[in-house]
């Protein structure tokens, strides 16, 4: 039953970095600019979403170590992966649908 969890979890995985390629492949049609100004705001957003969620794992796992006396397991990294790319990609679809005319 656990490789079936897993096995899934890189079917996200997978796909989702299809849908990045795909979608970064499309870019260059806008042009230069426009290409690069997509692609980097769709980057400052998910990297600002990525620091805010590390940021509240930290303080999650602080309070745990502190307060609760107990043992943070803290972030699965495919789980992590997985979000993050989808972040990515929902926002990069987002500005190229803002900005790409």
């Amino acid at each position: 039953m656990d490789w079936i969890i897993w096995a899934v979890l890189f079917s996200i995985l997978g796909i989702s970095a299809i849908l990045i390629i795909v979608t970064l492949i499309s870019l260059p049609q806008l042009g230069d600019e426009r290409k690069n100004f997509i692609k980097m705001k769709a980057q400052s957003f998910t990297f600002a979403i990525v620091i805010g969620y590390v940021l509240i794992q930290l303080f999650k796992k602080i309070y745990i170590n502190i307060w609760e006396n107990g043992s943070y397991e803290g972030i699965n990294p495919v789980i992590f992966l997985i979000t993050t790319s989808i972040i990515y990609l929902s926002s990069l679809l987002f500005f190229r649908k803002k900005y790409g005319g």
